[in-house]
């Protein structure tokens, strides 16, 4: 079984500490700690683990569920609420994992067809109108994420690619009704962070809509624990909305112990004040060669070069792999 999820509540902090549980909860869904259908800690629980006061716990799982991320069940608790193809009927594909022998899995699902009262002619129709189907929403991947934070989009853009091997368009939260007006068929990706939002815009128009998980960041929330106290950590990424999760998240873990000095990669200025400041810097894929270079063209100035270290992929390889199935990629 997994290790339960840490919560870190600096309680003198000029951040409220709703606001640190919030931000601690919902990166736990959205990188999958607490996976869809996962009971999260009941408000007596939370406030014992965190010593915050239940009504702030109550207060912050109320607006966990106006988000659209959890889902209180009268009588049994708040459950980390399923999207799209994890609410169960919308699954299209059982796990390829599971059967390796492909011949088989086809025999089999065809015998499972027949035995309901299907027709050949009418399994044949069903697997070529679930192919066709698959075929037109691979054609088009749409990633959504709020004008605000692009970059985040950017970053699932160049993983998306990199990984799917087919062009995938980025598209504003604010424009995407727009765009799915001009298509009848397609798939949209976004965050967890996002779900609620672009689901209440593509359900309409009878477009899926696929969350992905983010990575975890064990290793990066490990390395941030161990740093000696007074280390200035820089953190770069494309996006303002990782550096201000990540940010919250350093916080809560090491409060005041850090000084953390944030930076978007293209704010040449910040990053390179960044740079001459830190002793450890954390990047996302998409930063690091920017970043190096930086420190490269600013070396003859600095004492000690900082320690610069790249992190894992935005996107979480579960996903990427789901996605992969899904799209009928893989």
């Amino acid at each position: 079984m997994a290790n339960p999820v840490q919560f870190h509540i600096q309680t003198d902090s000029d951040i409220p500490a709703s606001r640190q549980l919030f931000d601690q909860i919902q990166f736990a869904i959205a990188s999958r700690q607490y996976p869809p259908g996962h009971r999260l800690p009941s408000t007596r629980q939370l406030a014992q683990i965190t010593g915050l006061h239940r009504n702030t716990v109550s207060k912050v799982y109320r607006q966990l569920e106006e988000t659209g991320l959890v889902e209180s069940q009268a009588g049994s608790g708040i459950y980390v609420r399923p999207q799209g193809h994890e609410g169960g009927t919308n699954l299209r594909s059982p796990s390829l994992e599971q059967y390796p022998e492909a011949y088989k899995l086809v025999q089999k699902s065809l015998d499972d067809l027949l035995s309901q009262g299907c027709t050949l002619s009418q399994a044949r129709e069903l697997f070529l109108s679930e192919i066709d189907w698959r075929l037109r929403c691979s054609a088009r991947v749409l990633v959504t994420v709020p004008a605000r934070d692009l970059g985040a989009g950017e970053l699932m853009v160049q993983e998306l690619e990199g990984s799917l091997l087919i062009p995938v368009q980025l598209v504003p939260l604010e424009e995407l009704a727009d765009i799915l007006s001009l298509t009848h068929s397609g798939t949209v990706v976004t965050s967890r962070y996002f779900i609620k939002e672009a689901e209440a815009i593509a359900a309409p128009r009878s477009v899926r809509v696929i969350p992905v998980d983010i990575c975890d960041y064990t290793k990066e929330l490990a390395l941030m624990k161990n740093l000696p106290k007074n280390t200035t950590l820089g953190l770069v990424s494309l996006s303002a909305g990782i550096l201000n999760i990540a940010e919250t998240l350093a916080h809560s873990l090491r409060g005041d112990d850090l000084l953390i000095i944030a930076a978007q990669v293209h704010d040449t200025y910040k990053v390179n004040a960044l740079i001459r400041s830190s002793q450890t810097i954390l990047c996302d894929k998409a930063s690091y060669s920017l970043v190096k270079q930086a420190i490269l063209n600013l070396r003859d100035d600095l004492i000690r070069h900082p320690d610069l270290v790249c992190s894992e992929n935005y996107i979480g390889e579960k996903s990427i792999n789901l996605l992969k199935r899904e799209l009928g990629l893989g």
